[in-house]
């Protein structure tokens, strides 16, 4: 079947590391995301949109492929050589989104983050690839490779990327093709203190940070020197920088939005907002997403995520959706959202939710439920109850949702709660195992949050080191 030649463009603009919490529009009081609210005010916003996986690397991974991370084998943040012959590109031959998009017609383009190795090579049908060399980098100290060439640059890296972006959209806006951008910024990703211009930082200064209280340590806590892996010493100045991080991104989000508009293309304009992965700034005692404690969390700020889609003529405006929505869903959305056909990526988990977004009715009867993983740790959560399972000797925990939303009292020894478990329990295997990949599956390996050097090679040991528990000496928390 023929496709009609899309029309719209597409920009996917992604954050690094923010929680769900984090934006004004969520209901924050005192962060500052003035250009990121009115997007919502101008298009839809997600409240329940979860990432497939609590950490970088395989997050971004089910976002392009819509696939889960025991199906494309990604399941730590990926380690080791980033670049050069060492390095490898850890997606293969697996279709993606971006795949899709240039088989359509349209010219694609990467300003910033890419982290799903080989980071120096543009992945087919990019016409531009401005990739950050690692997972991570200083604000003022990174290293960039356009098109295969490393750039050292010593400006301010969310203006750095925001800038390239905008140099993409001047050079594209008039082709005939649609276009693609995207957007990765390493914002609010640590390091947090001292990075960050004082235009931004200044603003936070007198912050009370209600928003985050430092709840006392959690009992699966991880640290490094002292402090939180996750976080930094001081964690005030910390709080400062991750709050100015976030109002930076938006004020470099609104200049690559003015762009748009000073070239008339807006309204042609398809326009994404979200982050990989959530974060923890305190909340439940600890700092990071998933991989802040160990065990590794399933928590809501960890594994939910900010999201905002805003398309002149196509989504409503001023609205938000409360409906549980999963990353592995997004691949087939977008090429809904376009026009383009979604079905080679709804054969998985995922479905299109595009007509949700535009506001319509939908015959989709799915059971509302989302799951996420990471290693052997895995969610299954509907609107009212979320049960994490960690094979295979646990701990389990099963959350009220209704009674309990900010999950702090684990019920899954309640003896009221035996058939709830079970059933649960069998749903989360069910879905896995229909979804799941043998060879990638990820419940048997000793995942402990600490990188992924190399996919899976049939030897788990060698891709993610030896285990770090054993289960029996965990406790939970009170």
């Amino acid at each position: 079947m023929t496709q009609p030649q899309p029309q719209r463009n597409l920009i996917v603009i992604m954050s690094d590391d923010q929680g769900p919490w984090a934006l004004g529009a969520a209901g924050n009081h005192e962060i500052r995301t003035p250009v990121l609210d009115d997007l919502a005010r101008r298009g839809t916003r997600l409240d329940r949109f979860f990432c497939a996986s609590p950490v970088c690397s395989p997050a971004r991974a089910s976002l392009l492929t819509g696939q889960i991370p025991s199906s494309h084998g990604v399941h730590d943040y990926l380690d080791g050589a980033h670049v050069g012959s060492g390095s490898r590109d850890h997606l293969g031959d697996l279709p993606t989104l971006t795949d899709a998009l240039a088989d359509a017609g349209y010219r694609l383009g990467l300003s910033g983050k890419w982290h799903l190795g080989a980071n120096d090579v543009p992945r087919p049908g990019f016409v531009h690839w401005y990739a950050l060399e690692g997972g991570g980098s200083p604000y003022q100290d990174a290293v960039m490779y356009r098109d295969g060439t490393a750039e050292h640059v010593t400006g301010y890296l969310t203006d750095v990327i925001a800038d390239d972006a905008i140099s993409f959209i001047d050079a594209e806006h008039e082709r005939a093709e649609p276009f693609f951008l995207a957007v990765n910024f390493t914002a609010p990703h640590k390091p947090f203190a001292g990075q960050h211009p004082d235009e931004f930082t200044d603003l936070y200064r007198d912050c009370a940070f209600d928003t985050c209280p430092q709840e006392d340590p959690h009992p699966w806590l991880q640290t490094l020197d002292g402090a939180p892996i996750g976080g930094e010493a001081d964690t005030r100045e910390a709080l400062i920088g991750y709050f100015a991080a976030v109002t930076a991104m938006d004020a470099a989000i609104g200049r690559v939005l003015d762009r748009l508009r000073a070239h008339g293309v807006e309204e042609d304009t398809v326009v994404v907002f979200l982050s990989d992965n959530g974060f923890s700034c305190g909340q439940h005692g600890f700092w990071g997403k998933g991989n802040g404690t160990f065990p590794m969390n399933m928590y809501d700020e960890s594994v939910m995520v900010p999201f905002i889609v805003a398309a002149p003529d196509l989504v409503p405006s001023g609205r938000v959706c409360d409906e549980l929505l999963s990353a592995y869903d997004l691949p087939a959305t977008l090429l809904d959202l376009l026009g383009l056909d979604p079905a080679g990526f709804e054969t998985g988990p995922g479905r299109s939710f595009a007509s949700k977004l535009r506001g319509e009715s939908s015959a989709d009867e799915r059971p509302i439920v989302v799951h996420s993983e990471y290693g052997p740790a895995r969610m299954i959560r509907t609107r009212d109850r979320k049960y994490v399972h960690r094979s295979p000797y646990g701990p389990h925990e099963l959350y009220d949702l209704v009674e309990d939303p900010r999950e702090r009292r684990n019920i899954v020894d309640d003896p009221d709660r035996v058939d709830e478990v079970a059933r649960l329990r069998r749903m989360l295997h069910d879905w896995f195992a229909e979804h799941a990949r043998p060879e990638a599956d990820g419940a048997a390996l000793p995942v402990k949050g600490s990188g992924q050097t190399r996919p899976l090679d049939g030897d788990p040991l060698g891709a993610f080191g030896p285990p770090a528990w054993d289960g029996a000496a965990a406790t939970l928390m009170p």
